[in-house]
């Protein structure tokens, strides 16, 4: 996939594209479903279907302080988009001069000047611009008089209102992952380096990875069933996987993502992670001792492993066609 900086003011861009304008932080379901879009009528026009995209997020720039958290990194929505079909992602740097730009004079030197938009889809209530004045509508009128076409997708709805990125970070924050999984598609992960930690795990007899994650939004303090994924081997594995401040063991301590992976023993300090979380077992509660600690650790293991084995029993119905 082309990924082009400061897309504004670059030149030699694709033109004659089909395209999407948003942040498409997430990639969750309904933006995926504008993507879909785009990439099938870029495939019937023989154009190129492309991303157009804000860095960093308007409300950093706007109202510093009040962006929200990422739900991706940007190399994880790089990768995710390119996995959609995506041919080329546009990302534009925002400034207080670009939203002081006019919707119209956007729509006129950018998406049809420089990249000659043959059709674009946005999502129900999309808006850009000055004073939010880039709708729809906007894009439809401009369209007849530029020659390009301007199509709304449907959103995606779960339990009665639309997927949102704002659902999502709050489903997260409240370690729902299974609502969360739903709605973006995928399991909510973390990713970041394998740190050296006090080794305080192995020496309870559950020795743990270390994450330092480079995500922003962390899952609610507790016990997860998840997945590891090591790109430079590459391999997943089953893990337990623990956020918080460890208080049986530590007062104040600092907070920490750290991941039990089952059967498994090598060494992989500084080695790139992804923890993906499934499901959250338990809050994180003090202890009476560190052996009532390292007794629970082992029935989390437990339930991690029944959890797994269950799933892959479905799994492997699924694939027999009994269910």
């Amino acid at each position: 996939m082309l990924f082009i900086r400061d897309a504004f003011h670059a030149g030699d861009l694709p033109r004659g594209v089909v395209a999407t304008i948003g942040n498409f932080d997430g990639l969750h379901r309904g933006q995926r479903s504008i993507v879909e879009r785009v990439v099938e009528r870029a495939k019937a026009l023989d154009a190129p279907p492309v991303v157009v995209t804000f860095e960093p997020h308007p409300l950093g720039v706007l109202r510093p302080g009040e962006a929200p958290p990422r739900l991706t990194t940007p190399t994880a929505k790089r990768r995710l988009l390119e996995e959609a079909g995506v041919e080329a992602l546009l990302e534009i740097e925002f400034t207080e001069e670009l939203a002081a730009t006019a919707a119209r004079d956007f729509v006129r030197d950018f998406l049809h000047g420089k990249l000659d938009v043959r059709e674009i889809h946005v999502g129900e209530g999309f808006s850009f611009g000055r004073r939010r004045e880039g709708t729809l509508a906007l894009l439809r009128e401009m369209g007849s008089e530029l020659g390009f076409g301007a199509h709304q997708v449907d959103e995606v709805i779960f339990r009665g209102e639309r997927i949102s990125s704002t659902r999502i970070r709050r489903a997260v924050r409240e370690g729902r992952m299974e609502e969360a999984t739903e709605m973006l598609g995928r399991p909510y992960s973390v990713s970041g380096t394998v740190a050296r930690g006090d080794r305080m795990g192995k020496r309870l007899g559950w020795p743990t990875i270390n994450l330092a994650p480079e995500s922003e939004l962390i899952p609610l303090d507790g016990v997860y069933v998840g997945r590891v994924f090591f790109p430079g081997f590459p391999a997943t594995f089953d893990c337990v996987t623990n956020v918080g401040t460890r208080p049986t063991v530590y007062e104040n301590y600092q907070r920490v993502v750290e991941s039990h992976i089952l059967d498994f023993a090598t060494d992989v300090y500084g080695e790139r992670v992804e923890v993906c979380f499934l499901k959250r077992l338990r809050e994180e509660r003090i202890f009476p001792t560190v052996m009532d600690l390292s007794a629970q650790i082992r029935k989390d293991v437990e339930t991690t492993r029944e959890y797994f084995a269950a799933r892959r029993h479905l799994e492997d119905q699924a694939a027999s066609g009994e269910i």
